[in-house]
């Protein structure tokens, strides 16, 4: 049970910086971030110049199907 709710907590980030991709990239501006809410109610931000960052882009770029 409890793989099955990190397993959901990665897809929903994954979803998650790639609809801030795709918006990012509609409206030009070039800066991301992603948000990740975790079921205890906590939130970790990151942005551009965190490490963990390329990891989730990467996910999310196949998610969406941006190379």
């Amino acid at each position: 049970m409890r793989a099955a709710k990190a397993l959901g907590a990665v897809v929903a980030a994954g979803a998650a910086v790639g609809a801030v991709l795709f918006l990012r990239r509609r409206s030009g501006n070039i800066a991301v971030r992603a948000d990740l809410y975790f079921d205890d109610g906590s939130m970790l931000s990151l942005d551009h110049q965190a490490p963990e960052i390329d990891g989730l882009m990467r996910a999310a770029r196949l998610l969406v199907g941006v190379n």
